[in-house]
C-alpha cells in the first residue's frame, strides 16, 4: 500500500464506523498507526496513501470522515498540499501527526490555519507505545463525536434539537471582544478577523486550546491574519483598544477593570471543563467588568468550555455569539452556547465579524 491509496469498499450504513485515511511516507508508521486503530471497532481505515498527491487522487474515489496526515513526505509534502486535501476531503477532518508537530510550531500553526482540525507529535520510529495508542484513539473518537460525518446520500441524517429562541444584542458602545475557540479554532479565527474590517475601539481577548510552545507563533500568525498588533498577554498588562491579547497555554486570561481602565490578569485555577486556558474565566470576568459593553464569540471546538462563563457573562448584561453548525469543524462548544438558548446569533466566523463591526459602530 505504498504508492497509491489502498480503495477498500463503502459501507454506508446507519450504525457505520468511522472511515478512515492513513497518509504517511513511512511503511513502518502506517503499519503500526494500522494497528492501533484496528483495536477500535468504531473505526475503519478505507484508504492508505504513501505521498500527499496520492492522497489526492484516492480522495476523489473513495468518502473518509478523517484523515490522517503526516507532514513531511516526498513530493510537495503535507503541509504545502494541505488546502487541496481539504478541499478534496469534501468536509472530512484532517488529525495531522507528524513530529513536525512537536518540533515546528511554525508549521503546526500554520497547518491549524489552513484548516486541519488538530495534530499530534508521531513518536520517532520504533518508540510508539500503549500511551501513544491511547492519544492516539481519544483524538479520533473525539473529531468523531464532535463532528459531523461525511455521509453518503443514502444515509438518513436525523435532525438536531430545536435552538430555542436567540437573545437580543445591545446596542451600547462596545467595551470589550473576547473570543474562545478549540479544534479548528486557528482557521475559524483567521476567517474571523480577515473580514472584521476597520477599528472597534476595544481591546480583543483571545483563548484558543493550545500548548504553552505554540502560543508566540500563534500571536504572530493571528497578528498578520487580523492586521492588528496581538500579543501573548502578560500578567497586569494595560489592555489597548483594536490590539489583540491572547491567553497563554498555562494560563487563563481574564480581565480586571482599575479607574476606568481594562488591565489582564493571568490565573491558573482548576475550572470545571478542565482546561488550561479556559474561555470561562474570560467571559466571566469581562462580564463582571463591563457588563453590556462586554461581547463573547464562540468558535468552533470540542467540549463545552465556554459554556458556565457565558452563562454568567448574559447574567450581566453582556451578549455571547456562537459560530453556526455548518460552518464550524466540530460543533461542541458552540452547540452548547446555543442549545443554552445564550447566543444572540449563530453564524458563520465571517458573519460573525461583521456583525461585531456593526456592533461597534464601523469604527
Amino acid at each position: 500500500m505504498a504508492g497509491l491509496a489502498a480503495k477498500l469498499p463503502d459501507r454506508p450504513t446507519a450504525a457505520r464506523p468511522t472511515r478512515l485515511m492513513l497518509v504517511d511516507d513511512s511503511m513502518v508508521a502506517r503499519a503500526v498507526l494500522s494497528r492501533m486503530i484496528a483495536a477500535a471497532p468504531e473505526f475503519e481505515i478505507v484508504g492508505v496513501a504513501g505521498t500527499a498527491e496520492d492522497a489526492l487522487i484516492a480522495l476523489g474515489e473513495v468518502r473518509v470522515d478523517i484523515v490522517l496526515l503526516d507532514l513531511e513526505m516526498p513530493g510537495a509534502g503535507g503541509l504545502k498540499l494541505l488546502p487541496k486535501i481539504l478541499e478534496a476531503a469534501r468536509g472530512a477532518q484532517v488529525l495531522i501527526v507528524s513530529s513536525l508537530a512537536e518540533d515546528g510550531a511554525e508549521e503546526t500553526v500554520a497547518a491549524l490555519a489552513m484548516g486541519a482540525s488538530d495534530t499530534l507529535p508521531k513518536p520517532g520510529t520504533g518508540r510508539f507505545n500503549g500511551r501513544f495508542s491511547e492519544i492516539l484513539l481519544g483524538r479520533l473518537r473525539a473529531l468523531a463525536s464532535g463532528a459531523r460525518r461525511v455521509e453518503s446520500p443514502v444515509a438518513r441524517i436525523e435532525p438536531g434539537p430545536p435552538v430555542p429562541m436567540r437573545r437580543k444584542m445591545p446596542d451600547t458602545e462596545l467595551g470589550l471582544l473576547m473570543i474562545g475557540a478549540s479544534t479548528g479554532g486557528i482557521h475559524a479565527l483567521g476567517t474571523f478577523f480577515g473580514s472584521m474590517l476597520g477599528r472597534i475601539g476595544a481591546p480583543i481577548l483571545v483563548t484558543q486550546h493550545l500548548p504553552e510552545a505554540f502560543m508566540a507563533v500563534f500571536a504572530r500568525q493571528l497578528s498578520q491574519a487580523a492586521g492588528r498588533p496581538a500579543h501573548v498577554a502578560r500578567d497586569g498588562d494595560r489592555l489597548r483598544e483594536d490590539e489583540i491579547y491572547v491567553a497563554p497555554g498555562d494560563h487563563h486570561l481574564e480581565v480586571v477593570e482599575r479607574s476606568g481602565t481594562l488591565f489582564a490578569r493571568l490565573t491558573n485555577q482548576r475550572v470545571s471543563s478542565a482546561c488550561l486556558p479556559s474561555v470561562d474565566p474570560m467571559f466571566a470576568s469581562g462580564g463582571a467588568a463591563l457588563g453590556e459593553r462586554a461581547v463573547g464569540v464562540v468558535l468552533t471546538g470540542m467540549g463545552r468550555d465556554g459554556l458556565e462563563g457565558a452563562t454568567k457573562l448574559v447574567a450581566c448584561g453582556g451578549a455571547v455569539l456562537a459560530q453556526d453548525e455548518k460552518s464550524c469543524a466540530v460543533w461542541g462548544m458552540p452547540r452548547a452556547i446555543a442549545e443554552a438558548g445564550l447566543a444572540a446569533a449563530a453564524l458563520p466566523p465571517e458573519e460573525l465579524a461583521t456583525l461585531v463591526a456593526k456592533r461597534a459602530g464601523g469604527r
